[in-house]
């Protein structure tokens, strides 16, 4: 499917034109979805054929009928299983919510998609309870990475099937949450873009909370106009294609180039793909300097006690952790508990430091359209090594969410972009602004995506 359409916007035209129906669209990804050889089952949890199959005939014949549809209408999203929608049950990846009953509505940012015109394929698999940027989960399997199918890579998480669904065409875009890089993890590790908004534009009520204070919904498509349509849907904001970020001509741009904390720790290949990257902007006339936010580099000590999601989701777990702890991913829940560390005194304080930096950060990308790093410093490891070796999962784990947790510190916006070449190892490029600079971003981010292509021709 997205061999032929390589984009939300390319098969929004054909479907305009008539030159394909959604439920051809539709036929083709959960084709996909059941090949015996494909990840389909590791990627998603529940597949709604049916429900997708009837809204697509209904897309069909509306617009043959000559009425006015969403621009979105008859395309496909799936739908991570951490977002409630009528009828399924919400399972975040775990088992230990395998009886609660199905939820009665969708949760607000996806029937505002729905309203947009996306028909949702299915439900995404996920880290359990969206607690870690490795992807893995040993209740449903873990979808290997596109980029290596053979030796089985991780997908990065915690929006793992998200990522899956896109790479492998289930679906045009994948719904899901993003705490600290749940979404452009999994896109910079598979060679997908991926999209952190301003937390407060898209309602979280009706998902399964990590942490109230850092969690957003975000999204991961092919490209930047993919993630910018499901951004606005899902924002309940009108879809209009002629106002696509890549068709506004934006001058080069002023980008500060962060320095040590996100670049320590880069494999050869990473640092190498960077490089090449950097050397490509600067050669498409993007205006590059250097930056130093040394306050990062406090990071560390401040979350030390598992930082926000570690007390705001034991809050949320405790009722259930009285009776079914044992059914936790003892990964995920010895996390979880690290909550118990954390006093109301280093809460508050917390709250405060946060606040700091958030002022801080304003200050630093004040002259830049945008800040630019690496998502993350490694390229996607084995999975069957992270299985074997706990403290390898650990140490990994942080070193991926060490740069994207940084735009949900400072309540910013973020997107992920693929730098690497063809074939190549995924490295994804992230940039970054403060919070509700989005639309902004979204024109950067166009810029840099043409960039970035034409140093791979």
């Amino acid at each position: 499917m997205t061999d032929t359409f390589p984009s939300l916007f390319a098969a929004a035209c054909a479907l305009a034109q008539g030159k394909v129906s959604s439920r051809h669209l539709t036929e083709l990804a959960l084709a996909r979805i059941h090949d015996k050889e494909g990840e389909g089952r590791q990627t998603f949890s529940v597949v709604h054929a049916d429900s997708a199959r009837k809204q697509a005939d209904l897309t069909d014949t509306r617009r043959r009928a000559g009425e006015p549809i969403p621009p979105l209408a008859g395309l496909l999203m799936s739908v991570k299983d951490l977002f409630d929608e009528a009828g399924s049950i919400t399972r975040a990846g775990s088992v230990v919510l395998s009886d609660a009953p199905p939820a009665q509505q969708d949760a607000p940012a996806i029937a505002l998609a729905r309203q947009a015109g996306l028909i949702s394929i299915g439900r995404t698999t996920m880290t359990e309870f969206a607690f870690s940027g490795a992807g893995m989960n040993p209740h449903t399997g873990t979808p290997a990475n596109p980029w290596d199918r053979a030796n089985r890579r991780i997908p990065g998480g915690s929006s793992s099937g998200a990522a899956v669904s896109v790479s492998d065409g289930m679906a045009f875009v994948g719904i899901g949450s993003d705490t600290g890089g749940s979404c452009r993890i999994p896109a910079a590790l598979t060679g997908l873009t991926g999209y952190k908004p301003t937390a407060s534009r898209i309602s979280t009520r009706g998902t399964v909370p990590l942490s109230s204070t850092l969690d957003s919904v975000g999204s991961l498509g092919r490209t930047v106009s993919c993630c910018w349509a499901a951004d606005r849907a899902l924002a309940g904001l009108p879809v209009d294609w002629s106002a696509r970020p890549e068709a506004r001509k934006t001058s080069r741009p002023r980008l500060g180039v962060l320095q040590s904390y996100v670049l320590d720790g880069m494999d050869d290949t990473v640092a190498s793909t960077w490089h090449a990257a950097l050397k490509q902007l600067e050669k498409s006339g993007a205006i590059l300097e250097d930056v130093c936010f040394s306050e990062l580099e406090n990071l560390p000590q401040i979350n030390r006690l598992g930082g926000f999601p570690a007390p705001e989701s034991l809050a949320w777990h405790a009722p259930l952790l009285e009776h079914k702890s044992e059914a936790y991913d003892p990964f995920v829940l010895k996390r979880i508990l690290r909550g118990k560390e954390q006093s109301a005194v280093d809460y508050l304080t917390l709250q405060h430091e946060r606040q700091a930096l958030i002022n801080r950060a304003a200050q630093v990308i004040a002259p830049y359209d945008a800040l630019i790093m690496p998502t993350v410093p490694v390229i996607a490891p084995h999975i069957a090594d992270l299985v074997a070796d706990e403290t390898l999962l650990t140490r990994t784990n942080l070193l991926l969410l060490r740069n994207p947790t940084v735009a949900n510190f400072i309540n910013g916006c973020a997107i992920s972009l693929p730098c690497h070449a063809a074939g190549a190892a995924p490295v994804g490029l992230m940039a970054m602004q403060t919070g509700h600079k989005d639309s902004h971003l979204f024109h950067v981010a166009a810029w840099l995506e043409e960039a970035l292509r034409l140093g791979k021709q």
